[in-house]
């Protein structure tokens, strides 16, 4: 074998190598990427199932505030209704010596 060809095998083995070694580096970015895609889209569902979430728990706030509100005017009309029949009760037994 001449040097020459010597020579182009060790520059074919040469390049051969860099070529390797640069899918391999293309490969561990391809699977960094998808590594990091799957993270954005786990934190989207994350984010979306958070709005769900976040609507129901304003919707059962409305829905609680609503009813503590009817509660509140019921208990006004509650405490209405027993001064007017502690007033009555008054009137009677003043009226009969009470």
């Amino acid at each position: 074998m001449s040097e020459v060809d010597c020579m182009e095998k060790t520059s074919l083995a040469d390049a051969a190598k860099r070529l390797e070694k640069a899918v391999s580096h293309l490969e561990t970015a391809v699977q960094r990427r998808m590594d990091a895609d799957r993270s954005l889209n786990a934190l989207q569902d994350d984010l979306q199932r958070l709005g769900e979430d976040r609507s129901q728990l304003a919707t059962s706030l409305d829905e609680s505030q609503a009813r503590a509100s009817r509660l509140e005017e019921a208990n006004k009309d509650v405490s209405r209704r027993l001064v007017s029949a502690m007033e009555t009760i008054r009137s009677v037994l003043d009226a009969h010596g009470g």
